[in-house]
């Protein structure tokens, strides 16, 4: 039985061999083989590693000429002369830092232009007499500052409106000689003013206002001598007192013809009777977008209420019944500020003076932007700040601005630095008035090269001896970043600046993603086109 079975079994073989297996035969030409899809993000995966294999890192064609920036991983470098389109989408050197692996990473966004853009496009007839300055301001310019030799764009776009009694909103890039440019102004029109009665309340003729008391004692040494060489006197009001310290420096005689004053300690004395603005005759408000924020609006609206602005250039013309100019000056006046400036006065009696580069990176600055671990940043300070004094000591340079998020920051890193034998100062909110007082004009002076601060030390203070600004804790926001590196590269800087960035968090990438975005477009920082952009309607001088 067994035999015939398989005899029969293999006469069966030749046949299964032969038939079709289901699904994988062709019974005919027209029919195709099954389709095994494999996913697309596999097959990149599959082909990334045989690539690899095969050869290592293709080389990169270096393409000559300057950069405008400059990557660690040379196939994102951009040459100068290239400009990417606002919907081209850019190869950012920062697009993967959010990840860890990012750490060690940099960039830099180089100098495009040697000249600050204040000092460009100026003609060799631009002087200050063409402007409409009476000699007697041009001879107190002269004698108290005699390295200014021509205006500034800033200061020839402002200066004549200014003259014909405009009430005038401008917004320029930090350094560009925004202070001269209301200061010449004021003292022309309060020359024009006849000597009234004084009451027995200080009442001055010009109003500077400005919201930190740093600031507040650099406009003032830069009023004292215009002032002093007009026959005007000019006098600090700074807040962190009390009110006897208050009215003792407003009962100095004789009485001053100029104030130079912050809010709060202006609100105390208004509130007091210690002083009065019956009598004001032009207002400033310097750093006007700080200063009409909410933590000040409060403040500076009861400041304007005791102010009579003028309506037109007409009702400045009454010497007996004195009505006040208004300036509003600022290098940031982000989304927003056309309903601040609705709170102060009528926006279309408003002269708007915008400069080309308002919330632009600076050409003429360069500006590195480092990865790093929140661990690494101590160490990599140090070694920039080692670095910097063997340059000191090689040859002349200039100073250097650490800033700090954080008052508690700024304290412990000067102990760190005390531990390396790095001499420094140290300028934060919560020091008392008294040890604040004088520490910034120390370190202009030159007593010590480092100084540690916060956002304190970032708006409107002067610093053109300053060549490197190290951003020890990344900016809350790109504006702080403005000012922050609006401290080199000034108008009148002996030193070229250079800005250095540390970047730590996720939220600082997002930051450093739209710095690098607008740098390689030329255009504006996102988020802070505003209003002020486009200039309100011209109205005639007696409208």
């Amino acid at each position: 039985m067994g035999l015939p079975r398989c005899v029969r079994l293999l006469s069966l073989t030749p046949g299964l061999l032969s038939a079709p297996r289901r699904g994988l035969a062709v019974h005919g030409p027209e029919e195709t083989l099954p389709v095994v899809r494999i996913p697309r993000a596999l097959q990149r995966r599959q082909e990334q590693r045989q690539g690899g294999r095969r050869s290592g890192p293709q080389p990169v064609l270096a393409r000559p000429g300057p950069l405008l920036v400059s990557a660690r991983r040379p196939e994102l470098n951009q040459p100068a002369r290239l400009t990417l389109g606002r919907w081209e989408r850019a190869p950012l050197a920062s697009r993967g830092w959010k990840h860890r692996r990012a750490r060690g990473d940099h960039f830099s966004i180089e100098r495009d232009q040697p000249l600050a853009p204040a000092l460009r496009n100026r003609s060799s007839q631009d002087s200050f007499a063409n402007l409409g300055l009476e000699p007697r301001v041009l001879g107190a310019l002269r004698e108290a500052a005699p390295e200014v030799v021509s205006p500034t764009t800033v200061q020839l776009s402002t200066i004549p409106p200014l003259l014909r009694g405009r009430h005038v909103l401008c917004a320029a890039e930090t350094g560009s000689g925004k202070t001269l440019s209301y200061l010449l102004p004021l003292f022309q029109r309060l020359l024009g003013r006849p000597s009234l009665h004084p009451g027995c309340i200080p009442a001055p003729l010009g109003l500077v206002l400005v919201p930190s008391r740093e600031l507040a004692e650099q406009v003032h040494a830069v009023a004292l001598p215009l002032g002093s060489s007009l026959g005007l006197l000019v006098r600090e009001l700074r807040g962190g007192h009390g009110m006897t310290k208050i009215q003792l420096q407003l009962s100095k005689q004789p009485p001053a013809a100029v104030l130079v004053a912050t809010p709060g300690a202006l609100w105390k004395a208004l509130k007091g009777r210690l002083v009065s603005l019956e009598q004001l005759s032009f207002l400033v408000l310097d750093e006007a977008d700080t200063l009409l924020d909410e933590s000040f609006l409060e403040l500076v609206d009861y400041i304007l209420e005791k102010s009579h602005l003028a309506e037109s250039p007409a009702d400045l013309k009454d010497p007996f019944n004195p009505k006040a100019q208004l300036v509003l000056v600022g290098a940031t006046f982000p989304e927003g500020a056309g309903q601040l400036l609705s709170k102060v006065t009528r926006p279309e009696a408003v002269t708007t003076i915008t400069s080309s580069r308002l919330h632009c990176i600076m050409p003429h600055v360069r500006q590195t932007f480092m990865r790093l671990k929140g661990v690494a940043k101590v160490t990599e300070l140090v070694q920039i700040l080692k670095q910097h004094d063997k340059a000191t000591r090689a040859g002349p340079s200039g100073a250097v601005l650490v800033f700090c998020n954080s008052s508690t920051t700024v304290n412990w890193l000067g102990y760190i630095l005390d531990d390396h034998k790095i001499p420094h100062l140290r300028l934060q909110g919560q020091m008392p008035a008294a040890m604040r007082a004088g520490i910034f004009q120390g370190f202009q002076k030159g007593s010590q090269d480092i100084l540690l601060c916060t956002d304190i030390a970032s708006r409107g203070l002067d610093s053109t001896h300053v060549e490197l600004v190290v951003n020890y804790d990344f900016p809350f926001t790109l504006q702080d970043y403005i000012h922050r590196a609006g401290r080199v590269g000034r108008v009148g800087s002996r030193v070229p600046g250079t800005v250095i960035s540390f970047v730590t968090h996720p939220w600082d990438v997002g930051l450093v993603q739209k710095i690098e975005l607008a740098a390689r477009r030329r255009r504006s920082l996102p988020g802070l086109e505003s209003s002020v952009r486009e200039p309100s309607p011209q109205q005639p001088d007696g409208v």
